[in-house]
Parts: C-alpha cells; structure tokens; sequence
C-alpha cells in the first residue's frame, strides 16, 4: 500500500484510542504460559507482531478465549512439542524471548519468521543461551532464523554480564533462569525496559534488582518452586505509538493534545523528556498503579525546536528515534544522535533509512557509524520508503503533517499500531493508495 498524508494546519487532539502496549502484550502471551490458572487480559494489542506471539503460544498448549474483549489465557499442564513452525512474523520480542523459554522446555522447537526478521541477528541471545546448556541450530551458526531449539530441562544456574543493555537479552535468560538448576545473576551495563521483571515479580517470580553505584544493574534469579500466579491486568496504550502524535503536535505551531491512558514506565517516556528538551511543554497525569504507572500525557507545541544531542540512555530511546529524527527535521540547529548503532539491526537498517528519507524530503542529514547528524531546515514533500519497518511509515507518516508526504509500502504499520491511519485522519486528510 502506498500512503499519501496531506499537510495539517494547527489541531487539538484528545484520544484514548493509541494501540496497547506492545512489549506487554507480547509478554501477556508468553507469561502467561507459566502459570497453573488462566489469567485475564484486557487491552491486548490485535497488532499482526502480538498476534502472531499469542499464536505460538497457542500452538505450545495455551488455551485462548475472547469474551466481551477480554483475553482469557488459559495453560497447559506442560508446554507442549509442537507440530509446526512457530512463525513470529516480524517480531524480534517474540523470536528472542521464546528463546529463551524454549530453551529450558522439552521437546524441539523450530522458530522462523519473515523475509526481514530472517535476516535480523540472533546470536545476541543465542550465545549466552548456549552458555548455559541451550542446543540451538541456524544460519550462519545460529546467527539467522529459522532456528532449532532442543530443548534442555538442565539448563545451568548462570553469571552473566551483559555488554549491551537489551530488553529482549535479559528477559531471554531471566525465563531460562527461571527453570536453571540453581540461582542465576544477570547483568547489564544500564537498566533497559524491565516489563519482564516488573511482571514476573508481580506473577511471585522471586527476581531483585539492584542498581550498583558506577550505574550498571544487577538482577538475582531464584528458579520456580512453583507455576507462577495468573495475570489480571488492562494494557495501557503503548507510549511509543504514543509518541508519534506528540512529534505531530511539535512539529505543528499551536497544535495541543492530550494522549489517554498512557504507560508511564520511567524507561518508556525518555523520548518525550526530550522533546520536553527540545522546547516542548508536556505534563504527566498519573491517575493508577498495578504493575506499572499509567496516566495522561498533555502536550503543547512551542514556537520553535530546538536542535539536541542524544548519547545517553539510548537502550531507552532506541524505538523512539526514527520519530524523533522528525522532530529534529523540524528543529532550528543541528542536532545529533551518537552511541545508537543498536539502530542497524531493527527491523531495518534505521539510520540508513532515516538519513535516505530525509535526504529525499530536502534536509541535510549524515549517517555516523552509531547515529546520524540533522541539519534542521524546511521540509518538501517527497516519496519515501518504508523499507518494511513499521516506525519508518509512521514517522515520515507524520512528517508528511509538515508537508505532505508519499510513503511505500505503508501496511508495515499494522505490525504495531493497526489504527494509527484512523487516528491520523482525525488530523488530516490521507489517501490509501
């Protein structure tokens, strides 16, 4: 699909409507494997990466009922072999996390999924995984999917530290360690998102974190004793769908909004504290609390962006940054993104996609080995690729508010985000094409 999004003028938005949190909703489906009693799960993201988790798990025993929307999830006694490939489509949360769950069960397991996440690397998660007794076949020695996974009961009790800090590194070893003979610690250089550990404690998994004094962050494990208890829960809107109507609000003069119903988790709204930094006036409303905080975000546009380097707390920015790029597109100054090479392996290659993109739309950017350089200015209409990533479309979908914008391959979006063209056209006009 082709996507044409016309210029907006000044607008106020109020919605509750943003997508559910992706990163929950995949490990709803995958946790919930775990426990002896069926949890229930409001909110869970329909978005084609979720959907294929809650898939596979399926296939591995759990019982899936919709009443009245909600997701009744109900396990087996034990994870089952099973009889097919479990196909992940496009999501890297999905392939490296049932790793790591996979790995401790019994039973072979083939994991595979499409043309982009095939060609994504795997030996982030595989190698420290095969460290502790983990039997994992692929290309290029178990760098690509597909992967075979033979499972091992006997998973060793671990020590081990992290050079990069990963979300979907650490939440692969804390399931395996969660079956390891032993006690396992896990490090890593700098707290990335922790959903995993937030939702296993919340479920009586017996996991402390600490935080040590040069800043990295040590996790101790003890393995079940017992299945873990069910979730009950409500998604709230994922903040980094979220995101993208505040970089619309920024770049758009006397535009307002206030997004509903939003996750809070310090490590998720490290995008908007930059916005906050590059001049935009926001608020945050916490109105609840279960396993995470949740509330409203009230954003205003300023008179003018101004340009900001990014080097620090990537891990929490890293699928932020494509929408960022906007809003720096839009800045006065040049602005720069460092310490960020994490961005090569998405879905795509995001600071090639990024600089391409940008190029086309008439704004001088540079790609670094770990970033890219913006030069803000004005921006022109042109016609941009996808490049099959998801946050691709819906950034320039977004820059397209500034000056309108032709996006290929636009069906990329409803990987995360399935009504984000229904909220857009409540800004301006689009056109699918």
């Amino acid at each position: 699909m082709k996507l044409e999004v016309h210029s907006a003028q000044a607008f106020k938005l109020d919605t509750d409507k943003i997508a559910a949190d992706k990163s929950i909703s995949h490990r709803c489906a995958i946790f919930a494997l775990l426990s002896k009693e069926t949890s229930v799960v409001r909110n869970y993201l329909e978005g084609e990466d979720t959907l294929d988790s809650l898939e596979i798990a399926k296939k591995l025993g759990l019982v899936v009922q919709k009443e009245a929307g909600e997701y009744h999830l109900s396990p087996p006694k034990t994870i089952l072999e099973p009889k097919t490939i479990l196909y992940c489509g496009n999501a890297g949360t999905a392939i490296r996390l049932y790793l790591g769950l996979l790995s401790a069960q019994k039973g072979m397991f083939v994991l595979s999924g499409d043309q982009y996440l095939n060609e994504r690397p795997m030996k982030r998660v595989v190698d420290p995984l095969r460290s502790i007794g983990a039997e994992i076949l692929g290309r290029e020695n178990g760098n690509l999917a597909p992967l075979v996974v033979l499972g091992n009961p006997l998973l060793k009790s671990f020590n081990y530290t992290s050079k990069i800090p990963s979300a979907q590194v650490k939440s692969a070893m804390l399931l395996s360690a969660l079956f390891a003979k032993g006690e396992s610690q896990y490090c890593e250089p700098e707290l990335s998102r922790d959903h995993s550990e937030r939702m296993l404690r919340g479920m009586g998994a017996e996991i402390e974190t600490k935080t040590l004094d040069y800043g990295a962050v040590q996790i101790h494990i003890k393995p079940l004793k017992q299945p873990l208890k069910p979730l009950h829960l409500e998604i709230p809107a994922d903040p980094s769908s979220a995101f993208f109507f505040a970089v619309a609000i920024a770049i758009t003069p006397c535009a307002q909004g206030t997004l509903r119903n939003v996750l809070l988790n310090p490590t998720r709204i490290e995008a908007f504290r930059i916005l906050e930094k590059m001049g935009v006036k926001i608020e945050y409303k916490e109105h609840s609390k279960t396993y995470e905080s949740i509330g409203d975000i009230a954003i205003s546009a300023p008179k003018e962006l101004c340009a900001i380097e990014l080097s620090a707390k990537i891990s929490w920015l890293i699928d932020e940054i494509p929408a960022l790029a906007i809003a720096m597109a839009c800045a006065k100054g040049v602005s720069y993104v460092k310490n960020a090479k994490e961005l090569r392996v998405k879905e795509t290659d995001r600071i090639s996609a990024v600089v391409q993109n940008l190029r086309l739309c008439g704004i001088k950017a540079e790609e670094l080995e770990d970033g890219f350089m913006i030069e803000g200015g004005v921006m022109k209409k042109a016609c941009v690729e996808s490049f099959g990533d998801h946050r691709i479309a819906m950034s320039f979908a977004i820059a397209g508010l500034k000056c309108g914008m032709l996006i290929k391959n636009a069906e990329y979006i409803n990987v995360s985000f399935p009504n984000f063209l229904e909220i857009l056209e409540t800004i301006t006009n689009i056109k699918r094409l």
